[in-house]
């Protein structure tokens, strides 16, 4: 009997109705934690070159064997990247063709940033038709990239596809980490001065600035340094910043200046002073003939140079009042 009660208290008590907290738990279940997304690398792009269909029987195909390469329908010719692609052009085709590279260009509509066009150099006069390339090249925003032979056309793809990944430390230049190797690659600037030669130079004179103020002669008691480098070194150091065809164009544009002004006032009736350069300093030597022919020297002083230039400032002066006076009269 005290067994069937207590099977009956066990009935009775999961016959029970649910309490408040239990219809909670069943229609408010635990929140699920959401992973948190990743950012993925960018994919990259295949590892084969991608040949367009266009290119079949092409024998630059058969020299392609570093890299492995397969058809696909591309707007290029070659697609050597993630953002590389080149066009092949014979010059041959070029000649008879002369619109097919204009045509293929604008297919490509800017889809890539490095377009190269790969020119094959099979024709034996071939500036005319580089020269023209040139200038498209420059207007579309193209790399220009000349082979003589399948093979080199080959290779040159070989190393675009290879070099896709590869970092520009390879290129760059080595940046000086000291002084002393600022020091030295300030000092090898010409071409004829090498590394020992500015250790010896350095070692000579203990500072830059003494070897820049150095004159020649102690220069040419350095070792290793002859006529030829202490004379490349003093042009490279005292020379000027300016580039020589601007200083020309600055003298051209002076003396055109010049001759202007001396134009006007001749115009104008004034006497010109194309000899005022002679006149312009105390104590100047000027040569002058004499009644007998002989060259004669004359010393100018200061009172006698300011006379004359107030003379002249006075003929100048009367010269412009009678060219107006002339004006007025024709206007009248």
């Amino acid at each position: 009997m005290g067994s069937e009660s207590d099977g009956r208290g066990e009935r009775q008590e999961s016959s029970a109705p649910p309490t408040v907290s239990t219809l909670g738990q069943a229609f408010n279940p635990p929140k699920i934690q959401q992973p948190t997304p990743q950012a993925l690398p960018n994919r990259s792009g295949p590892s084969a070159v991608l040949v367009s269909t266009r290119q079949k029987g092409n024998p630059i195909l058969n020299h392609i064997k570093i890299v492995p390469w397969e058809y696909a329908d591309i707007p290029a010719d070659y697609v050597i990247g993630n953002t590389t692609c080149a066009l092949f052009l014979s010059l041959k085709y070029h000649r008879l063709h002369p619109e097919y590279i204009y045509s293929r260009i604008r297919q490509l509509a800017g889809k890539y940033l490095l377009r190269i066009v790969l020119v094959m150099v099979d024709v034996a006069n071939h500036e005319d038709s580089l020269r023209e390339l040139s200038k498209t090249s420059l207007i579309n925003n193209l790399t220009l990239m000349l082979c003589w032979s399948a093979p080199e056309a080959a290779h040159y793809l070989e190393l675009y596809k290879s070099s896709e990944n590869s970092q520009p430390t390879a290129i760059r230049t080595q940046q000086a980490q000291s002084y002393k190797e600022s020091l030295v690659e300030f000092v090898t600037t010409p071409r004829s001065i090498n590394k020992s030669d500015a250790a010896s130079l350095m070692s000579t004179f203990g500072s830059l600035q003494n070897a820049i103020n150095a004159p020649s002669e102690q220069i040419s008691a350095v070792p290793g340094w002859g006529e030829k480098k202490v004379r490349q070194w003093h042009n490279t150091v005292r020379e000027g910043f300016r580039v020589e065809s601007i200083k020309r164009a600055s003298a051209l544009n002076g003396d055109r200046n010049h001759r202007s002004a001396q134009l006007e006032t001749e115009a104008s009736g004034a006497p010109s002073r194309s000899n005022e350069g002679r006149e312009h300093l105390d104590g100047e030597f000027l040569l002058a003939e004499s009644e007998s022919g002989k060259p004669e020297v004359h010393v100018d002083t200061i009172e006698e140079q300011r006379s004359k230039e107030g003379a002249q400032s006075e003929a100048m002066d009367q010269g412009i009042m009678v060219a107006l006076a002339k004006l007025r009269e024709t206007g009248g």
